[in-house]
C-alpha cells in the first residue's frame, strides 16, 4: 500500500536525522561511562530547552500550526455554526500532550475530542485519536534570522463513536514555515489529508493556512489568519473553501518554574460561496513547559 510506504519513508528519514545526533550525545565520556536510559530521561528538559532556545520565540497562532518545536499541554474548544443554523461544539480540538524527546524532534499525542451536536438525528460522542511527529529542518532564533522550517506527519485512527470521525485512518503530511521581521511574524503550513482507503469516495483535501501576527506589549499577539481547503475527489471534488480568522493570543505568563500559560481566541468566517460551516469561534488554552 502506498501509504504504508509513505510511513516507512518518513520514519526512515526521522532515524537518519536523529541517530547521528543521539549517537554523538550518547558516546562514552572521558571516564568511560556512557549515558544510560535513566540519564536520557534525566536530561530530557535540558535537551528540550536547548531545542527551543535555538529557534524563534513566536506564539502559536489560534488555528495555524507552528513550525516551532514545543513542549506543552493544549486544550481547544470550538463552537461551529452550521449552514442549517445548528451549532456543533468540539471539546478538545484534537489537541493533547506535546514534547521534545530528542533534538529537532517533537512528538504529539492528541486525545479524541468530544463532539456535541444539537440535532436530534446526530449522536454526541468522541472523535478520532491522532498522533503526530514533527522534524525541524531549519531554524534560527531572534539573533540568527528569526525563521523556522519543519516537516510534520500526522496519523489519525478511526476510534470515533457514532460517526464523529473518519471511517478510515488518515495520513496528513505537512510542511510548516515562518519568518519574523521585528514584531511582525508570518507563519504558514501546507499539507494534505490522505485517507488510507476508499480515496475515490472520501476524496483528498489540500490544506493551506497562513497567519499574520503582530507582537504588542511583549505578551499580546493580534493576528489575521487565512485558512483554506481545496478538495480533490470525493463528493466535494473541485470545490474550495476559505475562512478569514481574526484573533488574538496572549502569553507566555509564568505560573511556576518552567510552567507557563497562553490563551487565545478567534472567529473563523467563511468568505467563499461553498463552505462546510458558516463561522466558528475557537478558544485555546496552552500550558507550555
Amino acid at each position: 500500500m502506498d501509504y504504508v510506504r509513505l510511513i516507512g519513508v518518513f520514519w526512515l528519514a526521522l532515524l537518519v536525522l536523529v541517530l547521528p545526533t543521539y549517537a554523538q550525545r550518547s558516546a562514552p565520556s572521558a571516564t568511560g561511562q556512557g549515558n544510560d536510559i535513566s540519564s536520557f530521561f534525566a536530561h530530557w528538559d535540558e535537551r528540550a530547552l536547548r531545542a527551543q532556545l535555538s529557534q524563534p520565540n513566536w506564539l502559536t497562532p489560534v488555528v495555524t500550526s507552528t513550525a516551532r518545536l514545543k513542549q506543552e499541554i493544549r486544550y481547544d474548544i470550538s463552537w461551529q455554526r452550521n449552514r442549517d443554523g445548528t451549532t456543533t461544539e468540539n471539546y478538545g480540538g484534537s489537541k493533547g500532550f506535546t514534547t521534545i524527546p530528542i533534538d529537532r524532534i517533537e512528538i504529539s499525542v492528541n486525545l479524541p475530542p468530544y463532539i456535541v451536536h444539537h440535532e436530534p438525528n446526530l449522536h454526541d460522542g468522541f472523535g478520532d485519536f491522532s498522533f503526530m511527529a514533527k522534524v525541524r529542518i531549519l531554524a534560527g532564533n531572534h539573533e540568527k534570522g528569526d525563521y523556522a522550517l519543519t516537516g510534520f506527519l500526522s496519523l489519525s485512527f478511526p476510534t470515533a463513536s457514532y460517526r464523529n470521525g473518519s471511517p478510515h485512518p488518515v495520513i496528513t503530511p505537512t510542511v510548516a514555515g515562518g519568518k519574523g521581521l521585528g514584531d511582525f511574524v508570518y507563519q504558514g503550513t501546507f499539507g494534505s489529508d490522505l485517507p488510507s482507503t476508499q480515496t475515490a469516495i472520501l476524496g483528498r483535501r489540500l490544506i493551506l493556512n497562513n497567519a499574520f501576527q503582530y507582537r504588542r506589549w511583549g505578551k499580546f499577539w493580534p493576528e489575521m489568519e487565512v485558512n483554506s481547503n481545496f478538495y480533490c475527489g470525493g463528493p466535494n471534488n473541485g470545490r474550495k473553501q476559505v475562512y478569514l480568522t481574526p484573533g488574538v493570543s496572549a502569553g507566555r505568563f509564568l505560573i511556576y518554574r518552567n510552567l507557563h500559560l497562553s490563551v487565545g481566541g478567534g472567529m473563523e468566517i467563511a468568505v467563499t460561496h461553498f463552505h462546510s460551516f458558516a463561522h466558528q469561534a475557537v478558544f485555546t488554552v496552552r500550558l507550555p513547559f
